[in-house]
């Protein structure tokens, strides 16, 4: 995969992200170091929205997944199933925010 894409189909990109890592022999390495750089990306996120960069927001969230779709491939799973099973876990949750952050609501 080289050049540019505009491909909008994120199954279709992240199987693109997935060849681009065995390409590069990423797929057979340490899962604990690519969860680093999944951390390390995230930590550009929070210093993009810091500096309110949309640019560097965009790319930021971008090389995070990435990093979680690499990160999958090298433990064996599907991005798409965690996906999946984070959507399940949510779809019928309720709450409210709370100082711009959803709380859920607890059960009992």
């Amino acid at each position: 995969m080289s050049g540019k894409t505009d491909c909008k189909d994120l199954n279709k990109l992240t199987h693109a992200i997935n060849l681009w890592s065995i390409e590069r022999n990423l797929h057979l390495q340490d899962p604990t170091k690519q969860a680093l750089k999944s951390l390390e990306e995230l930590g550009e996120l929070a210093k993009a929205l810091l500096k309110n960069d949309r640019e560097e927001l965009i790319d930021a969230v971008g090389d995070t997944y990435v990093t979680l779709v690499i990160l999958c491939q090298q433990l064996g799973i599907e991005m798409s199933d965690c996906v999946n099973a984070a959507y399940n876990e949510i779809k019928d949750r309720r709450g409210k925010i709370v100082d711009g952050t959803f709380v859920k609501e607890v059960a009992g």
